[in-house]
């Protein structure tokens, strides 16, 4: 019952996105009508794949490595931080803004396809960091490094990975999910910025 109480949109979204992605796993017609593919959404105005393909996954390992990520950082922010109903815009707004970044990056190659929630997830993971700079995170969930320091690294990596030619992993969704994640908590939580610039002045002053 916690997780209805304290948390209940992280739960949902968890939710939802096994759900789907079992279907998928099950069903290709499903899949192949939910993902996210550049010709079909400019060209067949399929515009709910935008969406949609944000709660499928290619496989299990996919799926729960994304949940995993969700559920340790989506049920702080959403108690904590942004409430119930701000953390549900951050993820919608992270979502949608990893979809439409990949649609004009590949608008020139109608067959580029996509799944999977990590551009949405991205944008909670940046929205964390924004909150707890100095908190420790795991790269690889192994080697430890301030918040700040992953998130600045998270981004330039994603952005030079996303330039590389025919990558399987859409690194473009991850970037753009966690700027638009990023800019939709700063609308969510006005004095969010300030409070991140009172801990990062507070910390590196002092030194």
């Amino acid at each position: 019952m916690e997780h209805l109480t304290t948390f209940p949109v992280t739960t949902a979204l968890i939710a939802a996105n096994l759900i789907a992605s079992v279907i998928a796993f099950n069903n290709r017609d499903f899949y192949g009508q939910n993902l996210f593919q550049v010709g079909a959404v400019l060209r067949d105005r399929e515009y709910h794949r935008v969406i949609t393909s944000g709660f499928l996954h290619v496989n299990v390992l996919h799926l729960l490595l994304n949940m995993y990520v969700l559920y340790m950082f989506g049920r702080y922010l959403e108690a904590f931080y942004l409430g119930s109903a701000g953390y549900l815009l951050v993820y919608g707004a992270a979502l949608i803004g990893a979809s439409l970044w990949m649609l004009y990056d590949k608008r020139d190659t109608p067959s580029y396809s996509a799944v999977g929630a990590s551009g949405a997830v991205s944008g909670i993971l940046l929205a964390f960091c924004l909150f707890r700079p100095f908190d420790m995170l795991g790269l690889f969930f192994v080697i430890p490094m301030p918040a700040i320091v992953f998130a600045i690294g998270y981004i330039v990596l994603s952005a030079f990975l996303a330039r590389r030619e025919n990558a399987v992993i859409a690194h473009g969704a991850h970037l753009g999910g966690a700027i638009v994640g990023l800019a939709a908590t700063l609308l969510v939580v006005p004095g969010s910025l300030g409070e991140f610039v009172a801990q990062m002045t507070a910390v590196l002053g002092g030194r």
